[in-house]
């Protein structure tokens, strides 16, 4: 019998690739993907241990998978970082450290030229 792929997986690499690559949105846009990617992954997984012989591309399954906890994790710190940085230096705190980076990176740019 011939395998076939499983349905979600090329979806859930994707996902889990995006998962990371978004991570820094602050955090939302990463876990929305991670989580869409373990939702996917479950189903999936679900399919291939009830017929594993069917199926051929469990390994590209487990990789997105694997790729969207990272994102998760990733996401999840950034978030938690986004929010303590926002109770603890508020949002004028955080505009006057963006402004000084701003100013030290024209001060470089200036002493480079």
């Amino acid at each position: 019998m011939e395998k076939r792929n499983l349905p979600n997986a090329t979806a859930v690499l994707i996902l889990g690739i995006c998962s990371i690559l978004t991570c820094c949105c602050y955090g939302i846009v990463g876990l929305v993907f991670g989580i869409i990617a373990l939702v996917l992954a479950g189903k999936d997984m679900k399919l291939y241990r009830a017929e594993p012989e069917l199926y051929s591309n469990y390994q590209n399954l487990n990789i997105g998978k694997i790729l969207a906890i990272i994102g998760i994790v990733l996401s999840s710190i950034y978030l938690l970082f986004t929010v303590y940085l926002y109770t603890v230096v508020g949002e004028e705190g955080m505009k006057d450290m963006l402004e000084n980076l701003q100013e030290k990176i024209e001060h470089q740019k200036q002493e480079e030229a």
